[in-house]
């Protein structure tokens, strides 16, 4: 698949079969990502890939509601940045892990994989951080919703480039 169509193409999705997503490719994905461009090669970003005994953590902390969308995905990855107190430098690494995140989905999309970037509530309090292990010291970013797709999605209209591009003399 040419780059830009991977990346016009790839969609969220929200209905996945149900197997899941081996280690060879996660690994494959998650080393993609490391190619993220980061200021001074900090490398800031953090991938968990949740297995059973983890998500039944996270699902515990979520509370039955917020459960039932953690079920969506056979595969999920939590995406977390390392922060060091340094303003600059945290925003530096904030977007350097937003950018590996998003190969991580046009690297699985790609290889024929559905995705969804989520940011459920529940990784951003402490029972769900602690389920998962995130440190003080990370940010949350992402969670990851990778698998087969069962559906295709049409790409939904988008602004042209002049209502968002100005040139500036």
């Amino acid at each position: 698949m040419e780059l830009e169509d991977a990346i016009r193409k790839r969609r969220t999705h929200k209905a996945y079969g149900s197997e899941p997503v081996d280690r060879g490719t996660l690994d494959e994905l998650l080393e993609l990502a490391r190619w993220a461009p980061n200021h001074n090669l900090t490398n800031p970003w953090r991938f968990r890939v949740l297995g059973p005994e983890a998500l039944r953590r996270l699902k515990q902390a979520a509370g039955p509601d917020g459960a039932a969308k953690l079920e969506r995905a056979p595969t999920l990855v939590a995406a977390s940045v390392v922060q060091i107190g340094d303003p600059v430098q945290d925003q530096e690494d904030l977007c350097a892990a937003a950018v590996a995140t998003y190969i991580v989905l046009v690297g699985a999309h790609a290889r024929g994989l559905a995705g969804y970037w989520r940011t459920p509530e529940v990784l951003r309090t402490p029972e769900g951080r602690e389920a998962i292990g995130l440190g003080e010291d990370e940010r949350f970013v992402a969670l990851i919703h990778l698998g087969p797709p069962r559906q295709e999605r049409e790409a939904p209209e988008r602004e042209p480039p002049a209502s968002y591009v100005e040139y500036l003399a």
